[in-house]
């Protein structure tokens, strides 16, 4: 029978895939990791895509991604593929801000990690993103449509012409209620049921 891994086990090679040790050191490939050493700015900065240009990204395509033809790739893949750059970036320049004592060659070696380990993570993490931003987007499109609605309505009820137009209509309104009650009133009092009820009543 094979047994199921604990949760702690689970975790612990969680952590192992997301770490590096180096001259005694424990770097952190994951970049949320650092979170606690954010500022609002940088927390942005690194969960938005979006953030660094193409400039930046495209050169760096073939260095993360050595075994891709990008040719080949759709534009959605290709949008999916170039966060997926631009994270290894920014979490290569956190890596770099925080363990400032890390030379060139075990910058590389941590690089190396993060393009075996991380590709997969990076790509999902890019891809909630993206859904999450399309939600918003959608939502304050509909907000924005249900405002504009609102305000065209009331535009239109406070225009002088609505105005005379609409009280002949609600006086209109009004008294065909009116007079609708008043007959179904008077129909009823004419009825001897109604009559009947009415003196059993007193």
């Amino acid at each position: 029978m094979v047994q199921q891994k604990s949760p702690d086990k689970k975790i612990s090679n969680h952590l192992q895939q997301d770490i590096v040790k180096i001259a005694g050191k424990t770097i952190f490939i994951n970049p949320f990791l650092y979170w606690r050493r954010f500022d609002e700015n940088t927390n942005k900065w690194l969960r938005e895509p979006g953030q660094m240009s193409e400039d930046q990204i495209q050169p760096n395509r073939n260095r993360f991604y050595p075994e891709i033809d990008w040719s080949d790739l759709s534009e959605d893949q290709k949008l999916i593929k170039d966060a997926s750059v631009e994270m290894f970036l920014k979490t290569l320049e956190l890596i770099s801000t925080f363990h400032p004592q890390l030379n060139s060659g075990q910058l590389l070696a941590v690089e190396r990690k993060m393009a075996i380990t991380k590709k997969e993570p990076f790509e999902k993490w890019v891809k909630r993103s993206f859904a999450k931003k399309a939600r918003a987007e959608k939502n304050e499109k509909r907000k924005f449509q249900r405002d504009r609605f609102i305000r065209s309505w009331k535009e239109w009820f406070i225009l002088e012409n609505t105005q005379q137009v609409l009280l002949p209509i609600i006086v209109i309104v009004f008294i065909s209620a009116f007079i609708g009650w008043s007959l179904g009133v008077s129909k009823n009092s004419c009825n001897p049921y109604f009559e009947q009820n009415l003196d059993q009543s007193i």
